[in-house]
């Protein structure tokens, strides 16, 4: 288990580095999506922004947020890009655990 923390830790600070901030959101377009990701919103309450590859659409754990965000948004949410509703940290977690397969 030792041996996996460096490699989870990465993975949660390359996750960090690709939140934009509120000041940058509204300025964001698709073009700061590089090709074969995709952005999803997260959070509670004030929700980021994640960039994160579209391998990660395969995943049953991922699969299941996906899930729940339809549930909850529909297809027509204001935020205007996919918005997944659990906290940001259940996210980085399950983000990590799919960067290390």
């Amino acid at each position: 288990m030792a041996i996996r923390m460096p490699r989870i830790m990465h993975a949660k600070q390359v996750l960090r580095r690709s939140l934009l901030t509120a000041a940058n959101k509204a300025a964001s377009s698709a073009a700061d999506v590089p090709k074969g990701h995709f952005a999803v919103y997260v959070g509670e309450g004030k929700k980021k922004r994640f960039v994160i590859p579209i391998s990660y659409l395969s995943n049953p754990s991922f699969q299941d947020l996906l899930s729940q965000a339809e549930e909850e948004f529909g297809f027509d949410h204001p935020m205007g890009g996919l918005t997944i509703p659990c906290r940001e940290d259940v996210f980085i977690s399950l983000a990590s655990q799919l960067a290390g397969l």
